[in-house]
């Protein structure tokens, strides 16, 4: 049986894998599923502090004035952000566990979800007191995605053991 290798065994990427033919069988090396793994967590903590913490994060974290009028309805929309946030990690949670071979799926998630959430960002400016982390952090995370997602087109199985 073929065994996944840390790294690719070849570093030309099948842009196939992107909607492989057996979703239940991952072919690429298994540094991007462990980055993806990682990726996963912070997303599913970042969703559950928003649901949970009582202003959402959105003064404590992202440094919106909740002081203002409407201030609830910013910790309100903060929380069903959450909400959202969580439901889209489990479904990724699913999807990565039961189905390992859509990871480059799953990382093209990755990679869309923050640029999105910028153009939204721009099209409609949210005034802070300073940088939210996330923001600094999406900047940061955008290479290593789009590492690990060429790095899981790749192959990455061994030869036969």
């Amino acid at each position: 049986m073929p065994v996944n290798s840390i790294l690719p065994v070849s570093w030309l990427p099948r842009t196939a894998q992107l909607l492989p033919r057996e979703p239940g069988v991952y072919v690429g090396p298994l540094v991007p599923y462990g980055i993806a793994i990682l990726i996963l967590l912070g997303i599913t903590a970042r969703s559950l502090i928003h649901v949970f913490l009582p202003d959402g994060g959105a003064h404590v974290i992202a440094t919106i004035d909740t002081s203002v009028a409407g201030g609830p309805n910013i910790i309100g929309l903060f929380g069903q952000w959450g909400a959202i946030q969580l439901l889209l990690a489990g479904l990724l949670w699913v999807l990565l566990i039961r189905y390992p071979g859509t990871l480059p799926l799953v990382l093209c998630v990755f990679a869309a979800e923050p640029l999105l959430r910028s153009l939204a960002g721009f099209l409609k400016p949210i005034e802070t007191m300073g940088t939210a982390p996330g923001r600094a952090f999406n900047y940061a995370l955008a290479p290593v995605v789009l590492a690990a997602l060429y790095l899981s087109l790749c192959p990455g199985h061994t030869k036969e053991r």
